[in-house]
């Protein structure tokens, strides 16, 4: 299919509403069969129309524009054994042909599918719809209608409107709330038969410890975690960490993960969690998410390896 055929299928998909990514490789160094300016249109089942490469990046660009198309944002993504240089805002992928060569392609999600469903009837939730609407992020009126939930309801209907948000299809639950009441909710929701898979969708405090005290100033932290998510970032770094949370690193700025051994530079995590006042760092998404089904377990891991190493 010719590029001038892309275009017009991309209208007819516009005028019928249905979500689709536009995808264009900006970047192409040999060996590639992929060429500058080559595209392709990606529907969210993963169907492919165009040419943007053969059957080595095929997958990689399906996948990321079917994310590109879920969370309704555009990213670049490259396809290289090389890395070039390091950028923050490049999505990296491994090149599976043996021949190697690079690929960079930006993906453009064309989407009506809502960002965001904010639940609550209280002045954050207010705030935060509007704060929403300023940052052109979509609304849905129900949690199965968008990628991010944010649970601002404050002690009104807490239980309920948590449970609907981890149920839905979301694939990430924020809350405004408290770690202490955070954790007391994970135990409601434990006995409202919610599994742990579903629970480690939740992100309790919503946004970074900022000292927010007003409903707009906890709405603003709370759409901080909302856009971490939609660019693909990680809100549990060192830097938005509670100032009285203690290090749980070992001797200079090391400090052992718990789940699978390996020592972490405390500098550079990749996830940051706080358990009973103490932050645990972990060097990728499995680790992390595998110690928040059960933090007590590896704290208890953590400290026994303190002890044993301090006799």
């Amino acid at each position: 299919m010719t590029n001038a055929g892309l275009m017009d299928m991309a209208r007819d998909l516009a005028a019928r509403g249905v979500p689709y990514a536009l995808v264009t490789v900006v970047r192409a160094i040999a060996p590639t069969s992929a060429y500058l300016g080559a595209q392709a249109i990606v529907l969210a089942d993963g169907t492919l129309h165009g040419w943007i490469g053969g059957g080595c990046a095929r997958g990689v660009v399906i996948g990321a524009a079917q994310d590109a198309i879920a969370a309704g944002e555009p990213r670049l993504v490259r396809i290289s054994n090389d890395r070039i240089q390091s950028d923050e805002d490049i999505e990296q992928h491994a090149m599976a042909c043996a021949s190697n060569g690079t690929i960079e392609l930006f993906i453009q999600p064309c989407t009506d599918r809502s960002a965001l469903c904010v639940l609550g009837d209280t002045p954050a939730a207010d705030e935060a719809r509007f704060l929403a609407q300023r940052l052109n992020i979509g609304l849905a009126d129900a949690p199965d209608q968008a990628p991010i939930v944010l649970v601002a309801t404050q002690g009104q209907g807490d239980e309920e409107a948590l449970e609907r948000a981890l149920r839905s299809s979301a694939t990430h639950v924020l809350m405004i709330a408290s770690r202490r009441k955070a954790e007391r909710l994970r135990e409601a929701m434990r006995m409202r038969g919610i599994d742990e898979s579903r629970l480690a969708r939740l992100t309790a405090p919503a946004g970074p410890d900022a000292g927010a005290r007003t409903p707009g100033e906890i709405a603003l932290v709370s759409l901080v975690g909302v856009l971490a998510f939609l660019r693909g970032r990680s809100l549990t770094r060192a830097d938005v960490q509670p100032p009285a949370a203690k290090s749980a690193a070992t001797a200079g700025d090391r400090f052992v993960n718990p789940v699978c051994g390996v020592a972490v530079s405390t500098a550079s995590p990749k996830h940051v969690e706080t358990y009973e006042d103490v932050a645990y760092y972990f060097c990728c998404d499995g680790c992390w998410t595998t110690f928040r089904q059960d933090p007590a377990k590896y704290a208890a891991i953590h400290h026994a390896a303190i002890a044993k190493s301090s006799t």
